[in-house]
């Protein structure tokens, strides 16, 4: 059996079943992130050395409780480094994503780093989602873009609710049947402003539940069926 590579060991605790090609697509992620970090900022600073925790597994907590149907589409609104869309690219190489973002100069970068480690299965689009009229998606993700309540208007439109059907399980579990077209966010703080302005019920997950990990205290994933 092929060795994982060590500095996936963090990810390795929550999931398993990775081909070589994931690990090592997973692997990369951190080197050339920190390559192209030190041209083009898209990560913190403070944060670039805690990439895999803080920025990739968070992305990977979507996957941890969400399960989705072989060929579903999935944007993701305000990529910025291209988080969650790359991390749940290489988790879901049979799901079709798209990486939208408004500022050129962090697309480029995520689209490189697409390339680099072979994703077949992503694509880059430099504009806004409020933009986009001529497209269909079953889901829509994204991670700390903007309150909720934005986030679903920019959303709603977007998604092709009826092509996959299933059942929103309270418990967002992965074993759960897949999941009805929605808006699925990672969010922080005190929500329940952002939450009653959205006037949506999101089905809440504390991230630090997924992985006890106090990096993830007080952050949260939220599902908004469509």
């Amino acid at each position: 059996m092929e060795k994982a590579p060590e500095n996936l060991a963090l990810i390795l605790e929550y999931f398993s079943d990775f081909t070589s090609t994931q690990m090592q697509q997973f692997s990369a992620l951190e080197d050339l992130y920190k390559e192209w970090n030190a041209r083009i900022n898209v990560i913190s600073r403070k944060d670039i050395d805690g990439i895999m925790e803080k920025h990739i597994l968070h992305s990977l907590s979507i996957a941890a409780v969400a399960s989705f149907k072989k060929g579903a589409k999935i944007i993701d609104i305000g990529t910025g480094g291209g988080f969650p869309g790359i991390p749940l690219a290489v988790f879901f190489p049979d799901l079709e994503f798209l990486l939208v973002d408004s500022i050129g100069k962090k697309l480029k970068v995520v689209d490189a780093i697409a390339r680099e480690i072979g994703l077949k299965n992503v694509s880059v689009l430099h504009t806004r989602a409020e933009d986009i009229r001529d497209r269909k998606f079953d889901y829509v993700v994204s991670r700390a873009v903007a309150p909720l309540e934005d986030l679903w208007r920019w959303g709603k439109p977007l998604l092709a609710a009826g092509r996959f059907k299933g059942r929103a399980n309270p418990s967002l579990r992965l074993d759960a049947e897949p999941l009805p077209p929605g808006l699925i966010c990672l969010k922080g703080g005190d929500l329940t402003g952002e939450i009653t302005a959205s006037k949506t019920t999101p089905l809440m997950t504390p991230v630090d539940q997924i992985f006890p990990l106090t990096v993830f205290k007080e952050k949260y994933l939220l599902y908004v069926p469509a």
